[in-house]
C-alpha cells in the first residue's frame, strides 16, 4: 500500500534538495581524482606493459591521446598511486622529454602526477607516452602464488579497478566522468593466457604476446587485465567462458542460459551494443562477487553451484552492459544510476526466464539484506550511508558499498513502475539507455530527464518532491512498494512450527526447497537461539557440510551466534578458502562480538590473510587488527 506525505513535507524537501543539488546540471570536479579533466581530456590509452610475476609487477609505459580544453593550460595531472615512474616525453617527431614531478601521497587519493608542457605546446590534441611500473602492493591488481589457484601448477594475475584503483596500476585520470577507447600490448610468461575488458579473441594462441582493442568509450573503472592458465569454452554464439581447465566444464555448465538472458534484456531495453559477451572465472580470492568489465565479466567461483541456482549474479552483472557501462554514474556519489538500474533489470531478467516465484523471492531476499544494512549503517553513525545521493568527498568511494545504492535503488525503480506501469517504464528506460547510451550523467541528469518525461507532464503521476524524498531522505522511504513472497509465507509457517516445538527438524518439508527458500529460513533464524537447535537441524539436513556458498554463509552466522562448535572448523575452512567481501567480512564483525569469537577471529584472519585482495586487507586490518607475523 503507498503512504502519501504531506504536502507541506514534499514541499520543504523538494526545496532543500532542489538548492543543494541545482549546481550539479553539469558535473563539476570528481572529489575523487586529482586529474586537471577540465584543462585536459584523455580520449584513448594504448598499454604496452609485461607482467612480471618474479617481482609482481607490470611494467612498460602508456601513451595516453589527449585534448587540450583549455587553450592556456601547460600542465597534465594525472592520478597514480604508488607508480614508479621514470620518464615522460610528448610524442611527435622528434619525441620531446618532458619534466614531470609525483606530489605527495594522499590516503585515499594516490598521489598526482604533474606533467609540465613547454611553453609552445598549442596543439589541441597531443600524445604523452609515460614510462612506469606497479608496485607489488597494487591496489587495483592480485598476484597469487600457483598454490593460490585452482590448479595450483601456475601464478595468476588479475584486475579490479573499481572504484578508484586503476591508478595504482596506470597512470591516468581515474574518474567515471572520463570515458576512453583503449588498445594494449601485454607480454606474459608463454606458459599463461592474457585476457582484457577489450576484444577478446576466443581462438588465440598461447604465446605469451597478446593485442587487445576496446573500441567503445569506458570510463577507467572498467578497464580490466587478468592472466593466467586459461582456457576457453563456447555456450553461445556470443557467449564463452574462461577458466583454468579444471573450473571451465562446471562454468559453462553452470552459466548455459547467459544467450537467453543477454536476448531476454534485449527485448526489454534494447540491443547488447558491445559484441561478445563472454565470463573470466577468477579464483576464490576474488572480492567481489562479479566484476561488469565490459565484454568481459569477471566472476566469483562461489556462484558455481552445480544447479544454476546463484546465476542472478551473472544476470545483474550482464545488465551493467547497459545500466552502468553504456550509462554510467559520473561520480560515485551517484552510484545507485549504476546499481539500482541495474539490480531492477537484473530481477526482470530473472523474472522473464525463471518465473514470478523465483522473482519474488529474490526480490524479498534482497530487501532483508536492505533492512539489515540500513539498521547496521544507522547504528553506526553512518545514516547518511542510507541515502541514495550520499556525499564521500574525503571518504573512500568502497565505503558506500552497501546494499543501500542497490536495493533501495531498486526499490525506487520499483515505485517509479507502481506509479508509471511497466510498460511506460520500460519505454522510459529504454529511450533513457538511447539517449545517454556511452555518457557519464549526474544524479541531476536522471532528473531533468525524467522531469522532461514525466515529472512535468500535466498528468504526471510522480512529483518532483517525491523523488527527492528518495534520493536525499535515509533509510526505505514509506513510499516504497515493498515485495512479498507466497513462497516464503510457507517458509515462516514451518519454521515457526519447529521453533515452537511442534514439528521436528527432519520433519520439515524441505525436499522442493531451493537455494533461496534455505536462505530466507536461515537467515531469519532468532539471534539467541541455542546451538543445541543448531544441532537439530545441522543432523537432519547436513548444513555445516554445504558447498553452496551463500547458504554456508548464512549457516556460519548462525552458527557463530549460537556459538555452535561443531561448525567451527567449517568456518575456517570457509574463510581461508574464499575471499568475496559479502561472505566473510559479516562473519569477522560476528565472531568479534565475543572474546572467544575474537580470538578465533584474529587466529582465523593471520592465515587467511594472504589470500585476501588489497582493498579487504585494509578494511579487515582495520577491523580485526593487522597480524603480527
Amino acid at each position: 500500500m503507498l503512504v502519501r506525505l504531506s504536502a507541506f513535507f514534499l514541499a520543504t524537501v523538494f526545496l532543500m534538495s532542489f538548492a543543494a543539488r541545482a549546481a550539479d546540471a553539469v558535473p563539476g570536479p570528481d572529489p575523487h581524482s586529482l586529474a586537471n579533466t577540465q584543462d585536459f581530456r584523455v580520449r584513448h590509452l594504448s598499454l604496452d606493459l609485461t607482467a612480471d610475476f618474479t617481482h609482481k609487477r607490470l611494467a612498460g609505459y602508456v601513451d595516453l591521446q589527449l585534448q587540450r580544453l583549455d587553450p592556456a593550460a601547460r600542465q597534465v595531472v594525472l592520478d597514480t598511486r604508488e607508480l614508479t615512474v621514470s620518464a615522460v616525453e610528448q610524442l611527435g617527431k622528434p619525441a620531446q622529454a618532458l619534466k614531470f614531478r609525483l606530489g605527495e601521497a594522499q590516503p585515499i587519493l594516490g598521489a598526482p602526477l604533474y606533467i609540465d608542457l613547454p611553453a609552445s605546446s598549442t596543439a589541441q590534441e597531443l600524445t604523452l607516452r609515460v614510462h612506469y611500473q606497479t608496485s607489488p602492493q597494487a591496489s587495483g591488481l592480485q598476484w597469487l602464488d600457483p598454490s593460490q589457484t585452482a590448479g595450483k601448477q601456475h601464478p595468476y594475475l588479475y584486475s579490479q579497478s573499481q572504484a578508484i584503483h586503476a591508478r595504482s596500476w596506470i597512470p591516468l585520470q581515474d574518474t567515471p566522468q572520463v570515458r576512453l577507447t583503449y588498445d594494449a600490448h601485454i607480454r606474459t610468461p608463454p606458459q599463461l593466457m592474457a585476457v582484457m575488458s577489450a576484444a577478446n579473441d576466443p581462438d588465440a594462441k598461447r604465446n605469451g604476446d597478446y593485442r587487445f582493442e576496446m573500441p567503445q568509450a569506458i570510463p577507467s573503472y572498467l578497464i580490466a587485465l587478468g592472466v593466467g592458465d586459461l582456457v576457453f569454452k563456447p555456450i553461445g554464439s556470443r557467449t564463452g567462458v574462461y577458466a583454468e581447465p579444471g573450473v571451465v566444464e562446471s562454468a559453462a555448465h553452470e552459466f548455459a542460459d547467459v544467450e537467453s538472458m543477454i536476448e531476454a534484456c534485449e527485448k526489454l531495453f534494447g540491443p547488447y551494443r558491445w559484441g561478445r559477451y563472454d565470463l573470466l572465472i577468477l579464483p576464490p580470492s576474488f572480492m567481489w562477487g562479479g566484476m561488469e568489465n565490459p565484454r568481459l565479466t569477471f566472476l566469483t567461483p562461489t556462484v558455481i553451484a552445480g544447479d544454476r541456482s546463484l546465476v542472478s549474479l551473472i544476470a545483474h552483472e550482464l545488465a551493467h552492459s547497459w545500466s552502468g557501462n553504456l550509462v554510467t554514474n559520473a561520480n560515485w556519489d551517484s552510484m545507485w544510476l549504476n546499481e539500482g538500474f541495474t539490480v531492477y533489470l537484473e530481477r526482470r531478467i530473472i523474472e522473464a526466464l525463471y518465473g514470478k516465484e523465483r522473482y519474488e523471492m529474490e526480490d524479498v531476499l534482497g530487501l532483508q539484506s536492505l533492512q539489515r544494512d540500513v539498521a547496521s549503517l544507522t547504528a553506526a553513525g553512518d545514516g547518511a550511508l542510507t541515502r541514495l545521493v550520499v556525499d564521500l568527498k574525503g571518504r573512500d568511494p568502497d565505503d558506500a558499498f552497501s546494499e543501500v545504492p542497490y536495493e533501495k535503488g531498486r526499490l525506487f525503480l520499483g515505485f517509479l513502475e507502481s506509479r508509471l506501469g511497466r510498460a511506460e517504464l520500460d519505454k522510459f528506460l529504454r529511450g533513457y539507455f538511447d539517449r545517454f547510451a556511452f555518457q557519464s550523467v549526474s544524479t541531476q541528469t536522471f532528473i531533468d530527464y525524467l522531469a522532461e518525461h514525466e515529472l512535468n507532464r500535466p498528468s504526471a503521476r510522480v512529483s518532483l518532491a517525491e523523488v527527492n524524498v528518495w534520493l536525499d531522505e535515509p533509510g526505505i522511504p514509506s513510499l516504497a512498494v515493498l515485495p512479498h513472497s507466497e513462497a516464503f509465507t510457507r517458509i515462516d509457517l514451518q519454521r515457526d512450527a519447529w521453533l515452537k516445538g511442534q514439528r521436528k527438524a527432519g520433519d520439515l518439508a524441505t525436499a522442493k526447497w531451493t537455494t533461496y527458500e534455505w536462505l530466507h529460513f536461515l537467515d531469519n533464524l532468532p539471534a539467541d537461539l541455542a546451538g543445541a537447535r543448531l544441532g537439530e537441524l545441522d543432523a537432519a539436513f547436513h548444513l555445516t557440510a554445504s558447498t553452496n556458498a551463500m547458504v554456508a554463509h548464512s549457516w556460519l552466522l548462525d552458527a557463530i551466534r549460537a556459538g555452535y562448535a561443531p561448525a567451527w572448523p567449517r568456518l575456517e575452512q570457509y574463510l581461508t578458502s574464499i575471499g568475496r567481501r559479502k561472505l566473510v567480512k559479516d562473519l569477522y564483525e560476528e565472531l568479534l562480538k565475543t572474546p572467544d569469537g575474537k580470538q578465533m577471529a584474529q587466529r582465523i584472519y593471520a592465515k587467511a590473510r594472504p589470500l585476501y585482495q588489497i582493498p579487504l586487507v585494509q578494511q579487515l586490518d582495520e577491523l580485526i587488527g593487522k597480524p603480527a607475523y
